[in-house]
Formats: C-alpha cells, sequence, structure tokens
C-alpha cells in the first residue's frame, strides 16, 4: 500500500526549528533580567521572492533596484546568464536567480520587463533578476539563525541564515558565496562560473535558455559617466533610475551646449550650470499663483478629518508655509497636519520665525496673511500652526504617522542611492492606500513596479499599486 503520510514542508521544518531555538534564548533571557527594552537595528536587508517563498540580502551588498528587459545576448553564455545590460554605461552581466537555483519558470516573453536587484561584489557588478522586490527590513543581527540542512531549492552553502520578522520567515543569502567574491573568497572567476556552470548543468530551465532566441539588436546608450561621478563629487547629486530619463535628456542637450568631446565638468561652476535645469519651479523660494493652482489641482478628493503629511527637505520654509496655504484651500474641513524635516540646522531652526515680504503678502497668499504690530507680515496662526519644523534626516528611520501627502522635491537625487532606495521603501510603508507622493519635477518612480503613475496637468503624483 502507498503511504499516504504528507510531508512536512520547508517552511514548517524552518518555523519549527526557529521557534525551538526562540524558546531556548527565552528560558535564558527569564533568568537573565532585560535591562533595557529598546530594540536596536544593527541590519537591514532587501527582501524579495522567487517563486512564492521570501528571500533577502543585506542591503550593503545593493547599489539599487531596477526593471528592465531586452538584455543583450552574449553567445556561448553559462544558462543562468540572460545576457548584458548598459546600466548608465557600465556594461553588467544579468544573472537569472531562478535559473541559477533550478527553480522552475514559466516561459519568459522576449519582451517582458524584468524586476532586478543591482549588487556589488568586490569590484564586480551584476544584475540579478527575481520575481518581486518587496521592501528594506530592518532587524537585529542577532535574531538571523543558522540555516536548517533541509532546503529543497537552494544549497545550504549559499544561505546566511533564516530570519522571522512579523511572521514572515526569510531566508537570507550569502551573495558573496553564489557569486564568489574575489576579496572573500580568494576564488577565480573562471572557477566560480565553471562552478556555477556545474550546479546547473541538469536544469530543465537552463536547458531551455540554452535554446534561447537570437540576439536581440543591442539598444544604444550614450556614456556619460564622467559626468554622473563629477556631479556626486561636486555636487553630491546621484544619477539613478529615479533621474535616469532626465540624465539622459540633459546629456544631450550638455554635448549641443559644449560640443563632442568639451562635455566633461571642470568645475563646480559647470556643474551648477548642468543640473541648473534639473530643479523643480520655485525650488527654494516662494510659489507663484500659477503653480500654486497646479499643485491645488493634482491633490486628491480626501474627506479624512486629518490630513497628515511629511515634507521632508523643507529648506528655509518657503515650500512648507505654501504647501500649508493650498492644503488649507483644497481641505478647508480638515485638520492639516504637516511634518516638515531638514538636516540644514540653520534653516530649520529660523523657518518658523519666517517673514514674508510685502510682494509675496500681497499675491494669491494674502488670506493666509496677516501684519504684525513692527508692519512685518506673517501667515496666520492657522497656517503656523499645523507646520511641525524638526530638525531630522531622512536617510533615518522616523516615528512619523501614516501619511496622506509625501511631498519630497528635489530631495531623494542628492542622496546616496542606497539611501534612496530605503527611502522610497518608507514612503511606500509610510504612506496610506488612497495617499499620493509628489518627487521633483525630473524625479519619477514609473520604474518601481510597486507604484501607480497619474499626470495632472504639470505635475506627476505616485501612489500605492
Amino acid at each position: 500500500m502507498e503511504n499516504t503520510t504528507e510531508k512536512p514542508s520547508i517552511n514548517s521544518v524552518l518555523k519549527e526549528s526557529l521557534g525551538n531555538i526562540q524558546n531556548i534564548a527565552g528560558a535564558d533571557a527569564a533568568e537573565t533580567p532585560k535591562q533595557d527594552n529598546m530594540v536596536v537595528v544593527d541590519y537591514k536587508m532587501v527582501t524579495f521572492s522567487l517563486a512564492g517563498k521570501d528571500y533577502a540580502i543585506d542591503i550593503m551588498k545593493v547599489k539599487e533596484i531596477a526593471k528592465a528587459g531586452r538584455f543583450t545576448y552574449v553567445p556561448n553564455a553559462l544558462p543562468f546568464v540572460l545576457g548584458v545590460y548598459n546600466l548608465r554605461g557600465d556594461i553588467i552581466p544579468i544573472i537569472d536567480l531562478r535559473l541559477f537555483f533550478n527553480i522552475d519558470m514559466p516561459e519568459r516573453e522576449y519582451d517582458a520587463l524584468e524586476n532586478m536587484l543591482i549588487v556589488s561584489i568586490g569590484e564586480l557588478t551584476f544584475g540579478i533578476v527575481v520575481d518581486e522586490i518587496d521592501k528594506v527590513v530592518g532587524i537585529q543581527k542577532s535574531t538571523i539563525n543558522p540555516p536548517h540542512p533541509l532546503f529543497g531549492d537552494i544549497n545550504i552553502k549559499y544561505i546566511q541564515g533564516v530570519v522571522e520578522v512579523n511572521n514572515r520567515l526569510y531566508v537570507l543569502l550569502d551573495i558573496d558565496k553564489i557569486f564568489g567574491s574575489k576579496a572573500d573568497n580568494k576564488a577565480s572567476e573562471d572557477a566560480v562560473m565553471k562552478e556555477m556552470a556545474a550546479r546547473v548543468a541538469a536544469s530543465p530551465a537552463g536547458a531551455a535558455k540554452k535554446q534561447a532566441a537570437p540576439a536581440p539588436k543591442k539598444e544604444e546608450r550614450v556614456d556619460y559617466s564622467f559626468v554622473v561621478d563629477s556631479l556626486a563629487s561636486m555636487r553630491k547629486f546621484t544619477a539613478s533610475m529615479l533621474n535616469d530619463k532626465w540624465m539622459q535628456v540633459r546629456y544631450k542637450e550638455w554635448e549641443g551646449e559644449r560640443g563632442k568631446g568639451k562635455t566633461q565638468l571642470q568645475t563646480p561652476a559647470d556643474a551648477d550650470i548642468f543640473l541648473k535645469k534639473f530643479f523643480s519651479p520655485f525650488n527654494g523660494s516662494w510659489w507663484d499663483k500659477a503653480y500654486a493652482d497646479s499643485v491645488f489641482k493634482a491633490l486628491p478628493d480626501n474627506t479624512a478629518k486629518q490630513i497628515v503629511v511629511w515634507n521632508p527637505g523643507c529648506g528655509k520654509g518657503c515650500e512648507t508655509y505654501s504647501l500649508a496655504c493650498i492644503l488649507r484651500k483644497r481641505y478647508p474641513e480638515a485638520k492639516v497636519r504637516i511634518y516638515a524635516h531638514e538636516v540644514d540646522l540653520l534653516s530649520i531652526s529660523n523657518a518658523p520665525l519666517l517673514a514674508v515680504p510685502a510682494d509675496v503678502a500681497n499675491d494669491w497668499y494674502a488670506p493666509y496673511i496677516t501684519k504684525k504690530a513692527n508692519g512685518d507680515f506673517t501667515f496666520i496662526p492657522e497656517i503656523r500652526d499645523s507646520i511641525l519644523f524638526e530638525y531630522h534626516d531622512c536617510a533615518n528611520t522616523n516615528n512619523l504617522p501614516t501619511c496622506d501627502i509625501i511631498f519630497a522635491r528635489d530631495v531623494l537625487s542628492f542622496l546616496p542611492e542606497p539611501s534612496q532606495q530605503t527611502i522610497v521603501s518608507e514612503f511606500y510603508e509610510k504612506l496610506k492606500g488612497n495617499g499620493v507622493v509628489m518627487l521633483g519635477q525630473n524625479e519619477s518612480l514609473e520604474e518601481n513596479p510597486k507604484w501607480s503613475t497619474t499626470k495632472v496637468g504639470t505635475i506627476t503624483i505616485f501612489g500605492k499599486k
């Protein structure tokens, strides 16, 4: 008679194993009184899925996330190598982790866009294709448990550990061991690639990959990496998927202005000229009526009694006060609360006392302005009291409530790529289901599969899908 006893799943075995470990830890903890209940996050990981299972890698290995397709085919490449990709002038190999780990997958469409993590291993950069990219999760490193020996999909030597967060079990991959970091493993690239090939030789998916369609034509892309490096060093501007379209267009304009062979940024003044067209209208200054009206029209309907707004990178406060006036006009029945954050201590200290010039006070701002005894103009208490100015770096965690609106113009592009991705993930976590994000006019989340894009006049807003 056939044995019909159901075999326990890998996840159930792992959960039981983790439970035993945590019970032991709990017993030890009972004997040693806690001195501090504060949970310190000392490790962050980027989480993603493969074939319905949750995985993660160390965020310090991730340069950025991307969505791309039509990779350039490379003859005689290993089965799990989809091809190469031009990442802002750098040609990088694209590895499919599903093929790499012999995970069955549906047939790939040639034009399909793939979710990619761009990772750095020593001096090498790879793009790795996964099913879905989830979010950045912060944990205590001490909560990472050793991997259980029963893994059906992945060789245990490529697993750094297992961690449970909010009842979800994540398999933490060791990217250095998977891709054979020269710095850590001292292995030659040829030896590593041979080992990779041996592990996928028997894969049905790998065999199918060998019969791939003819190589597509390579899309030409201008190499402006030297400009990217100069912008980063001179003005801390980071070219990334957030502003890639603008960078491509701007470089072509720049080449036309300066001439071929003369596009290098020689001085900070050159960098300023290059970036002048990047900034949103009225960046750091008072808005005119036309721009104020465009923001008003872009704000969605919302019947909530309280509208919570996060305004990171508020500068001296002109933008925040302008936004507060528009919000008062758009949501007259709601209580508006704006959390305005800035890392410039002088600017954030002076923002609550910001004086309003007479010409501004007599413009569209007039209904929200009052005149003080000394003749100076300032905003009415209802506007001033709706704003909480705080010294805070948006790259660090915060305790803000969930937000209806996140207004962050021209902020993310001046942060390193890992910080950009961390903050975008935090935007997603902090934003209500019907909330919207407004970035700079030349920043975009449209390549991120988790965000929807809506154009309202000249303003683009992003929401959760």
